[in-house]
């Protein structure tokens, strides 16, 4: 049997999965936030052909692959450029770790986009609704919000001359970032693979600090995604061409009785 026409699909496949990862990139290159993936690939099962094809006891072992797999697609955490907003609830922080908030169900995401709302209930939360993990709660008549580089959040209450303190955003880190699982809209939850993750003051513990009045733009480099794509392009096209010679040999033995 021609192996090479399933092993060349297999090529296929893993650089068509690849192009599909860096669409992605390049698409959510303005988002903010955004942290780029790459499609991770490992050879397939060998096969001995040697012991197949003899039936002498010690006939030297001819190893052959059967093409490759996706082993998985990592999540590159490199920070972002930070780009200033001059709004109050716009967060970023300038190195490693993560915003936690309560997602949908319930259960505790992570987040390094800053945008920040405060909810009805008076609470900061994502321009999505989920809140922040401690709570701080700044109410409605809250003015003159500030957050520090350590986290910690005053503000200026109704009736007060003096700011007063509201809380302070704790950050969260991982042992291994890129085991994060996405979950779309900038969230992420833990994995084995990533670990628990571990709780800190911003600032403290190899922890980054908050930079208010800035968001985190995405990681993405265009440059870098299209010589990616070329790359990817030329190895799907010599993966046709060996399709293709397999065809050709194989309409050759056809024909030879002819």
């Amino acid at each position: 049997m021609n192996d090479s026409m399933y092993i060349a699909a297999t090529g296929m496949q893993m650089q068509q999965a690849s192009v599909d990862t860096i669409a992605n990139n390049l698409a959510n290159v303005s988002t903010p936030g955004f942290k780029k993936a790459r499609v991770s690939f490992q050879d397939l099962v060998y096969r001995d052909l040697g012991a197949a094809r003899s039936t002498e006891a010690n006939a030297p072992a001819l190893w052959q692959g059967s093409g490759v797999g996706m082993a998985g697609i990592v999540k590159s955490f490199a920070g972002g450029e930070l780009k200033p907003t001059g709004q109050a609830l716009d967060f970023a922080i300038r190195g490693d770790g993560f915003f936690e908030v309560t997602a949908a169900d319930g259960s505790p995401a992570f987040t390094r986009g800053g945008s920040l709302v405060v909810d009805r209930e008076g609470y900061l939360a994502t321009s999505d609704g989920y809140q922040l993990r401690p709570a701080i709660q700044v109410g409605s008549d809250a003015r003159d919000l500030s957050v520090s580089a350590a986290g910690i959040v005053t503000a200026r209450l109704a009736g007060q001359a003096a700011p007063s303190e509201l809380g302070r955003l704790e950050l969260a880190r991982f042992a291994d970032a890129s085991g994060l699982v996405a979950m779309g809209g900038n969230l992420y939850r833990p994995s084995e693979a990533s670990g628990d993750a571990m709780y800190g003051a911003a600032g403290e513990g190899g922890l980054g600090t908050v930079a208010q009045g800035f968001l985190e733009g995405s990681n993405v480099s265009l440059v870098d995604e299209m010589v990616s794509l070329m790359v990817a392009q030329r190895a799907y096209e010599s993966s046709v061409k060996v399709i293709q010679a397999s065809d050709e040999m194989l309409a050759m033995s056809n024909n030879l009785r002819k």
